[in-house]
């Protein structure tokens, strides 16, 4: 499962990995405090797409149609998250003040179509007892 969680938020138990999907660090926020497996910088929203968002010149929905579009070009950098994403519990940590409306919940949304697109792992199928024709 993936979840999405503020900087500010104290973890928890059931958040199982940790993981910063901002570009930039939470202010006022220290590295014991996040308790983060990692931070991933390279797979936010890239720094005009986020200044724009930000400033109120790209709407949500353009900003989701964008970000989705950097991510369909940086497969590099979300790819470990859906490692992740399969181990256990997932949580993609922000520091964003809108709990519904951020990089984030794009982001999360986005691994989640994209384990649901690759579906659970199989072996390839063997033909080795079957005679030729």
């Amino acid at each position: 499962m993936i979840r999405c969680k503020r900087a500010y938020e104290a973890p928890s138990s059931g958040d199982g990995q940790r993981v910063l999907v901002d570009r930039l660090w939470p202010r006022n926020r220290r590295k014991d405090q996040l308790q983060l497996l990692q931070w991933l910088p390279e797979v936010a929203p890239s720094t005009e797409l986020r200044k724009a968002f930000h400033h109120g010149e790209v709407d949500f929905s353009g900003f989701t149609q964008r970000y989705r579009q950097e991510l369909a070009a940086r497969p590099q950098y979300w790819w470990p998250l859906l490692d992740l994403a399969r181990k256990g519990e997932l949580t993609l940590v922000y520091a964003g003040k809108n709990t519904e409306q951020n990089n984030a919940t794009v982001l999360a949304d986005w691994l989640e179509d994209e384990l649901e697109r690759q579906g659970p792992g199989s072996s390839p199928v063997c033909y080795a007892d079957q005679e030729p024709s």
